[in-house]
């Protein structure tokens, strides 16, 4: 699965979080880290954004990184854990 073309998704390590500016406004995958764990507590797109898939890409970007460094997740935040159930091929990493 790509990420939609128009989203820009950066990772912040310093912060804990994947951001992406869209329009001027600031969308955010806030996740915490525990040894091999990776909680991903909080996501957060305005509503004026809904529906542009901009939450689905944060959090692909985000279990992709998980993978990539061979992580486990938490699913603390609602929807990474409905994304997740969707999404067969990411509840590998699910602790």
């Amino acid at each position: 699965m790509s990420t939609p073309s128009s989203v820009n998704v950066i990772h912040r390590p310093e912060a804990q979080c994947f951001e992406a500016i869209v329009d001027g406004q600031r969308c955010v995958a806030d996740y915490e880290r525990s040894g091999q764990v990776v909680r991903m507590t909080h996501t957060v797109v305005p509503s004026s954004l809904e529906g542009r898939g901009i939450a689905a890409a944060l959090v692909h970007s985000a279990l992709s990184w998980a993978r990539s460094e061979a992580l486990k997740v938490d699913p603390v935040c609602s929807y990474v854990r409905i994304y997740m159930k969707r999404h067969p091929e990411w509840q590998t990493l699910q602790v």
